[in-house]
């Protein structure tokens, strides 16, 4: 018998209390998949996640790609003979904490402050995963799908293993839809379903100007140093009014949606004063046009410098791509400019850190329909918008390549202000509780 919608409101509120105690339990695990000094915490986050989805019938185990590789937990609880296969999607690796100090409580410690729950990975992902958790909850041993489960512990690295883990495992993670709990909601009190992500080019740039660093006072004038060099480099990329002007990158338009200039600011922490860069729709530039950002330099630091011209410098550059883009295109693009604009002839070096693909996602279909209606009931009548996302989400392509004929449906527990990977990131309580019923209502549906 299907279940109703307010028996369903009613297990989730009663299970909302154990979840919340196993949702602080899993933030303590410090599982930063970046940091080799915590790989057994790694570990240990991934037998915590097992555990609570063995606890609820699923036949969880932990896999890996090969033998040393980050684990991964995937299972399945099956529902009616003939009921659609949904594959549940979070990972449980998290992001460094970097320096504790910008925090306003201890990162591993979750700590409730006013609608929030504070702490480093409260929101991306281990309150996806259990929002996982939670629907099985709800439903127990009447289950009115065939649930399958895949937590990724890489996720914040590149998921690197990914295609082996799809390929070695892929008739244990088959299905008919795909619910991915790692993106977010337009707004508080406002549902989303993510239709488009950016795609993710990352390289690594390198000029040297000498073969090793002599005296400035005695060569300043007439030799380049390397860090002015790399500057003019950079600067090379954008234009007066900051838009970037890499030829040949793929540009497209974004959704019709408002966001307004005070919230833009807000939500962005942009400082006083500072203006926008680029032109165009704010959505546009946000979802649907290439962003570059220098994201790490390698130069000697101020304090301790000396009057020493610098023979070699080296800069990390984000490159986010728009859908429709490739990441083969976006390096070839973006190889060219540097080799056409590095000044003064200096030696260039360009290594390729790694690559994302974007995606952009047809949301017609039964599925869709489910999940729409889901939503706005679990957050009383107000319709979900359709948003794309700036961030990238690289194995949702690899979802779509191993299984072209599932829906993909992306979801999650961020609000505009959740600062994922950034200090004080915090889950916003209250619309926690209304993923929940949203995630439990959309199994329903789906099983309909």
């Amino acid at each position: 018998m299907t279940m109703t919608s307010d028996e369903i409101r009613s297990r989730v509120a009663e299970a909302l209390p154990g979840v919340r105690d196993d949702l602080e339990a899993l933030v303590r695990i410090q599982s930063v998949s970046a940091d080799p000094e915590r790989l057994d915490e790694v570990e240990r986050s991934a037998e915590a996640t097992a555990a609570l989805f063995r606890a609820e019938g699923v036949d969880a185990r932990i896999v890996r790609a090969y033998d040393g590789a980050p684990p991964a937990v995937i299972g399945e609880k099956r529902g009616p003979e003939g009921a659609p296969v949904v594959l549940l999607y979070a990972h449980h690796d998290v992001q460094p904490e970097n320096d504790p100090a910008e925090w306003d409580s201890p990162p591993w410690e979750p700590t409730e402050r006013g609608d929030r729950l504070y702490g480093r990975g409260a929101a991306d992902d281990k309150a996806g995963i259990m929002a996982h958790v939670a629907a099985l909850r709800v439903f127990g041993d009447e289950l009115p799908v065939t649930v399958r489960l895949f937590i990724e512990g890489e996720e914040e690295v590149a998921s690197a293993t990914l295609p082996q883990l799809l390929e070695k495992f892929f008739e244990d993670l088959r299905a008919d839809v795909i619910v991915i709990a790692d993106s977010g909601n337009w707004d508080i009190g406002v549902p989303a379903l993510t239709t488009s992500l950016r795609g993710l080019v990352r390289v690594n740039v390198e000029v040297r100007t000498l073969t090793h660093a002599v005296h400035q006072g005695m060569w300043g004038g007439l030799v380049p140093d390397a860090v002015m060099t790399l500057s003019r480099l950079i600067a090379s990329l954008h234009d007066d009014d900051g838009n970037l002007v890499v030829d040949g990158l793929v540009r497209g338009p974004a959704a019709d949606v408002d966001y307004p200039e005070d919230r833009l600011r807000a939500e962005s922490g942009v400082a006083p004063g500072v203006q926008w860069i680029g032109t165009g729709p704010s959505v546009e530039r946000l979802w649907t046009q290439p962003a570059l950002s220098v994201i790490g330099l390698d130069a000697p630091k101020v304090d301790g410098s000396s009057n020493t011209l610098i023979p070699a410098a080296r800069a990390r550059l984000a490159l986010r791509t728009a859908p429709g883009e490739t990441s083969a295109n976006a390096v070839a693009c973006l190889r060219a400019h540097l080799e056409k604009h590095v000044p003064w002839g200096a030696q260039l070096a360009i290594e390729v850190v790694d690559t994302g693909e974007p995606i952009a996602l047809d949301v017609t279909g039964p599925a869709y329909d489910a999940a729409r209606s889901a939503f706005a009931e679990a957050w009383d009548g107000t319709e979900p918008v359709d948003m794309g996302v700036g961030g990238s989400i690289p194995f949702i392509a690899e979802f779509l390549d191993a299984m072209p004929g599932a829906s993909v449906l992306v979801t999650g527990v961020e609000d505009p202000d959740t600062r994922a990977h950034g200090a004080n990131e915090g889950l916003h309580l209250a619309e926690f509780h209304k993923v929940l019923v949203a995630e439990a209502l959309l199994l329903r549906n789906l099983g309909a």
